[in-house]
């Protein structure tokens, strides 16, 4: 039975070494990804009609990147480590243990797009919508380095494509669904917010369509992903990763009905406006 199985491709996750510094995989997944999206927001500004330019692009990113990590920590410490965090608050600041959560990573994002808004005089959902194609690319990338360091693998199941992880103690087939947070957190919603974003939009169509579709992939995903031990599944059926993605729907929704109703206002208001007849020669 077990030759029947996919086997892990076994990869090595540090790429090379010199000395006391390694260069691992993972952190190599997102550097490409952070790269692959300051190559499409420098286009993307190159192409704004001095709406945006790369200094404020590379600001952006910076923000960005502070925000990811701070956030990431942050919210995995709170969300799902809450209990060690109490026994000891300085765990919070061990972050050599390591321990990251996507949820907390846009928490810090939302503060950081919000930070540069104000500092920068734009709009915070235009701001959000400039940067909401971006990060499907480092979720994605980000996927698939949690697939090469074998972590974060799903649950038992016989489907064809069924997987053995070697970090995993039972040694049973589980869903490879790091890969299908790949595909569908990564290319699928890259895809929609590319197509949403080529053209101009109403104001948090871009954000909020990012909150939802994060939100529902993930959702789905998370009923073929292995629950983190220490916390099982809620009611026996609900994980903490669908109980956090559930109000990201519920807010993207909130954002995109707020955006068309601005869009609404102003167009009402610009009709109102009384228009000047044009003086003609008598």
């Amino acid at each position: 039975m077990t030759e029947q199985l996919l086997q892990f491709p076994i990869i090595d996750p540090i790429i090379f070494s010199i000395g006391p510094v390694a260069l691992r995989w993972y952190g190599m997944m997102y550097l490409i990804g952070f790269l692959a999206a300051m190559f499409i927001a420098n286009k993307a500004a190159d192409k704004s009609q001095g709406v945006w330019s790369r200094d404020q692009v590379s600001d952006l990113l910076f923000y960005g990147f502070l925000g990811v990590i701070l956030g990431g920590r942050v919210g995995y410490v709170l969300f799902y480590q809450f209990e060690y965090f109490l026994a000891d608050p300085l765990y919070l600041f061990q972050i050599w243990q390591g321990g990251m959560s996507f949820h907390g990573g846009l928490l810090g994002v939302i503060i950081a797009v919000y930070i540069f808004a104000r500092k920068s005089n734009k709009s915070f959902l235009a701001v959000g919508d400039f940067v909401a194609p971006l990060v499907p690319i480092g979720l994605g990338m980000g996927r698939l380095g949690n697939f090469i360091n074998a972590e974060l693998w799903g649950r038992q199941t016989d489907v064809p494509w069924a997987m053995v992880f070697p970090t995993d103690p039972l040694k049973i087939p589980r869903h490879p669904s790091q890969l299908y947070e790949f595909f569908l957190e990564g290319v699928v919603l890259f895809a929609i917010l590319y197509f949403i974003s080529r053209k101009p939009r109403v104001l948090g169509l871009a954000s909020g369509s990012f909150l939802i579709g994060y939100g529902v992939f993930r959702t789905i995903v998370e009923f073929f992903r292995e629950p983190d031990a220490h916390l099982g599944l809620y009611f026996s059926f609900i994980s903490k990763g669908q109980i956090l993605s559930l109000p990201m729907i519920l807010i993207g929704l909130l954002v995109i009905y707020l955006g068309y109703l601005s869009q609404e206002k102003t167009a009402i208001k610009t009709n109102s406006l009384p228009k000047t007849k044009a003086r003609g020669k008598s």
